[in-house]
């Protein structure tokens, strides 16, 4: 329910003028929609996570995967992934966790394994590959009343 509020709360804030939405999805991950939110001008991932900044695997495993999904997606769409914080996502992305510990997920660990072999070995070698193709986006921002304390989504 959280996802969907929040989803629900932040797209019209973020929308440009003259942005018209093409795919939206109000659940999380079983909709069967490519990603949470598509536009005219954008592809978008929410993450409505309280990031406690200790060891967060499956949190962490996720965030991983939809900034792979993203970065990795053909389009000249912006691509945006909207967290609650920057801090410890960023921490993390920037950090020395193994690659083959993050993804968890067979589809995705062979979808990499195609594209890039060994190429990458951290999590950190592969965003200071990508970074510059998602935006990491503070949720915090966008809407300046969602207390941190009231998100409990995994």
């Amino acid at each position: 329910m959280i996802f969907a509020v929040g989803i629900l709360l932040s797209v019209p804030r973020i929308l440009a003028p003259g942005e018209r939405i093409q795919s939206f999805s109000l659940g999380t991950g079983s909709s069967g929609k490519t990603f949470d939110l598509e536009t005219t001008i954008r592809v978008a991932e929410f993450k409505f996570i309280d990031w406690k900044g200790g060891s967060e695997p499956i949190r962490q495993n996720s965030l991983f995967k939809d900034f792979y999904l993203l970065a990795e997606h053909p389009t000249s769409k912006v691509k945006e992934l909207f967290v609650i914080g920057t801090e410890h996502p960023l921490t993390f992305l920037q950090g020395a966790r193994a690659l083959s510990s993050v993804m968890s997920n067979n589809k995705l660990r062979g979808e990499y394994q195609v594209k890039y072999q060994e190429r990458f070995t951290t999590v950190s070698d592969y965003y200071s590959f990508r970074n510059d193709e998602v935006r990491l986006q503070d949720l915090l921002e966008v809407l300046p009343g969602l207390a941190r304390s009231q998100i409990t989504e995994a």
